[in-house]
């Protein structure tokens, strides 16, 4: 009993001293997020991107076979997209999906099932991120993201389109939508950070932990399931394993967004849905969504029983949904 109960005393101090170094690195890690000098993404090593390269393959195995791949240059570098169209959607109103942190294309696996079916799809890795894109030039605003969104759906002779956003890739795709709105048929945001407020605390200290390079496999888990909103992170799944690698040996170089103001909201004519998190949001739940409802023409809907892991929780849901939404934009 009494060795039962040192041991508990010797786990409780262990489990003090990591929270201790959490903190630190934490600390450090969101200095240099927020404050950091604009530089370039890149991977730490050769063979940290080999290692990455193997899990992204692994992680895109698992995905509907792409009819096209291209690597468009834009004014920040080239950027890897990936393309799905059949006959029936060639002549569609493409949808382009804009990813997550260090998630690239392979987070949209459990949704393309239901978007292929009317649209022409296009999907990319985000300069500056892990992924397959290759940055250049910094980026020093967020301004600067729908710059080279612009610049890769003007390569591809795109004129309009359904832009969806989950996480970082939402305040992007808002912020396309705000520089270009003539070019967007309709604005999709899953969960978009820094749109309508700034994350919890807690949650940027466990996202700036996350990327810490010679992080322990452990603790980088716990990181990257208290980010996405789930009690265990099995990094044996593909996806899990990709973004565990990009977190590790990638140095991303993203610009922190700023949130929408209240004129910016109400400016922005676009049929949008939003979708936020009913638990641990890291777009602010429903607060979030009391900002969002500001948008002239929105959907806001809180999903309940979901996370910042909302597309591939509630996959059926906007599988369903999204198709139906963008067939009403496109009759407005």
């Amino acid at each position: 009993m009494t060795q039962h109960i040192r041991s508990r005393r010797v786990l409780r101090r262990a489990g003090l001293v990591v929270v201790a170094v959490l903190a630190v690195v934490g600390l450090v890690a969101a200095y240099q997020f927020f404050f950091g000098a604009p530089g370039v993404g890149h991977f730490r090593s050769a063979d940290g991107r080999d290692s990455y390269v193997a899990a992204y393959e692994r992680a895109m195995s698992t995905l509907p076979t792409p009819s096209e791949v291209h690597d468009v240059p834009t004014r920040f570098g080239t950027v890897r997209v990936y393309e799905w169209t059949s006959p029936r959607t060639a002549d569609s109103v493409p949808v382009v999906l804009v990813p997550g942190r260090a998630s690239g294309v392979p987070m949209w696996g459990e949704n393309l099932p239901g978007f292929l079916p009317e649209h022409r799809v296009l999907a990319f890795d985000a300069l500056g991120d892990a992924g397959l894109s290759v940055q250049a030039a910094p980026l020093t605003s967020t301004d600067d993201q729908a710059l080279w969104i612009d610049d890769v759906l003007s390569g591809l002779g795109v004129e309009t389109a359904h832009v969806v956003g989950h996480s970082f890739g939402g305040a992007s795709a808002a912020s396309y939508a705000k520089q270009f709105p003539e070019k967007v048929r309709s604005l999709t945001l899953l969960e978009p950070v820094f749109t309508f407020g700034y994350p919890p605390a807690r949650m940027l200290f466990w996202a700036s932990v996350s990327t810490l390079p010679g992080l322990p496999t452990s603790w980088r888990d716990t990181a990257l399931a208290k980010v996405g909103g789930v009690d265990d992170y099995d990094s044996d799944d593909a996806m899990a394993a990709m973004i565990s690698e990009g977190s590790q040996h990638f140095s991303a170089a993203l610009p922190t967004p700023s949130p929408l103001s209240d004129d910016e909201l109400r400016a922005l004519a676009i049929p949008t849905y939003v979708a936020i998190a009913e638990r641990d949001s890291l777009v602010g739940g429903e607060k979030a969504a009391a900002r969002a409802r500001q948008l002239a023409d929105a959907e806001v809907l809180v999903f309940p029983d979901t996370t910042h892991s909302l597309p591939m929780q509630a996959k059926d849901r906007l599988n369903s949904e999204l198709p139906e939404f963008w067939r009403g934009s496109e009759q407005d």
